[in-house]
């Protein structure tokens, strides 16, 4: 019972973080967007700050929405992994052992989930409009739209070496950007 109590916790000050982070960042780039300018045939929609005049606009293009895409996937397997879990901690078959693993396995999803959002919030105030990153063992994929559709082998080293300093057990990295 102290496990779950801590686990709910846990939960509740991660969802705390991630309000509190998303209230900052869209406070200090606050941008008014038309819902259902989103479900019209454009490839990319225009969104225009409060504060700028008619003509300057900024092109927000669906790579970012192919990020959501992604990222709703990745919950999606890591729900099902989690409901795996719980399932298997509270079957009354399983030993102490084995729910005993399979709660540090949920911490470990948790920890690795967190991280990866922590590390995508990094990428975005390096300059970044947009990241992507998922964490597997020792591999971490990095995807990320470069600013004016430019990207280099500069850019690319900088985000390399930022995740091996952050993340200590990751061996390789892989940096895709996108267009």
């Amino acid at each position: 019972m102290k496990a779950n109590k801590r686990t709910v916790w846990f939960l509740t000050l991660l969802s705390l973080v991630a309000v509190i982070s998303i209230y900052y960042l869209k406070k200090e780039a606050p941008m008014s967007l038309d819902g259902m300018a989103i479900f019209g045939d454009n490839d990319a929609v225009t969104v225009s700050k409060p504060g700028n005049a008619e003509g300057e606009t900024k092109t927000v293009y669906a790579d970012s929405m192919y990020f959501e895409e992604m990222r709703m996937q990745v919950q999606n397997e890591r729900s099902t992994l989690n409901d795996q879990l719980k399932s298997k901690v509270l079957s009354p078959d399983t030993t102490v052992e084995e729910k005993s693993a399979a709660y540090d396995e949920m911490a470990e999803l948790t920890k690795r989930t967190s991280a990866e959002v922590l590390m995508e919030t990094q990428l975005k105030a390096l300059g970044y409009p947009e990241a992507f990153v998922r964490k597997d063992g020792g591999k971490v994929s990095v995807s990320v739209i470069a600013e004016d559709g430019g990207h280099s082998t500069k850019m690319a080293a900088e985000i390399t070496q930022y995740v091996l300093t952050s993340w200590e057990d990751a061996r390789t990295v892989q940096v895709d950007f996108m267009e």
